[in-house]
């Protein structure tokens, strides 16, 4: 299925870019909406039950432990934590590629059962935008299986409320994996545009 794409793909549309409310390393947390659901860097500290998340989720690819500490320890400016009081309810783990600068790739991204459809997965990549770490974002990419409907569906709706196009591309076809898996495809979304002033 391919994705709606804008018959002038490289049109460049203004954008109010999110305020930068929490960078990576400070250890406040800002309170957003929905307003029960604080948004913050990842730390290391944040690995092991990002691992859990995803494990009780049962629906996201389960990598290793220590996969996910390494990525909040290597890449904690374009990583997130969404909380409540009673703990995580979703994160997104992103870096930005050595070879394409103006692009960050969202390696993972989750939300809880209990709070899905309150725009916490938008809300998420806003604020992943909004990192010092992508400052000079133009593209947020992700590779996604056919099969990841949700992924899909946020992409989509992102790249729908920004007013720009998300390419889907082929990536990885399934002979790549050693084991069985789903080809990937890659979800380019952008040009985003920041005005300077």
């Amino acid at each position: 299925m391919n994705l709606p794409v804008k018959t002038d793909p490289g049109r460049v549309v203004d954008i109010a870019r999110p305020q930068a409310k929490v960078s990576a390393g400070s250890p406040r947390r800002t309170r957003e909406r929905p307003k029960d659901i604080l948004y913050r860097p990842a730390t290391p500290a944040d690995g092991a039950e990002m691992w859990r998340f995803v494990r009780e989720a049962g629906v996201l690819e389960l990598n290793q432990a220590y996969a996910y500490v390494l990525m909040c320890q290597h890449f904690g400016n374009t990583c997130l934590v969404a909380e409540t009081s009673d703990g995580m309810v979703g994160f997104v783990l992103a870096y930005i590629p050595p070879r394409q600068a103006d692009t960050v790739f969202v390696w993972q991204i989750g939300v809880a059962r209990e709070v899905r459809g309150r725009g916490v997965g938008l809300h998420l990549l806003r604020q992943l935008l909004a990192l010092d770490g992508c400052r000079n974002v133009r593209y947020i990419e992700a590779s996604v299986t056919p099969s990841n409907q949700p992924s899909q569906n946020l992409f989509r709706a992102f790249a729908r409320k920004w007013g720009v196009s998300c390419r889907k591309l082929p990536f990885f076809p399934r002979e790549f994996f050693p084991e069985s898996h789903e080809p990937e495809y890659l979800y380019r979304i952008g040009p985003l545009h920041w005005p300077t002033a």
